[in-house]
């Protein structure tokens, strides 16, 4: 089952994307090569599936899917830690 990803999340990963979206998403893209490189193929490939789209919103929008089920994982590993 998928975490649950909360409001203050979601306000929280996007302050810190919406500061600068370009390095944002530059840097997600360091991070997913070295976290999860085949997660970071699939975006990519799927960014690049249709010349109709824009890729770069594609992506945006898969790495912020990403980095908020990243932290409401971790935040649910950390409510079974302390159980």
């Amino acid at each position: 089952m998928l975490p649950i990803i909360t409001e203050e999340m979601s306000s929280e990963v996007f302050s810190e994307a919406f500061q600068d979206v370009q390095a944002w998403r530059k840097n997600m893209v360091q991070y997913l090569k070295e976290e999860n490189p085949e997660i970071n193929s699939a975006i990519l490939e799927v960014a690049k599936f249709d010349e109709n789209i824009d890729l770069k919103a594609v992506a945006l929008g898969a790495y912020l899917s990403y980095r908020l089920l990243e932290i409401a994982t971790e935040n649910d590993n950390l409510g079974l830690a302390e159980e």
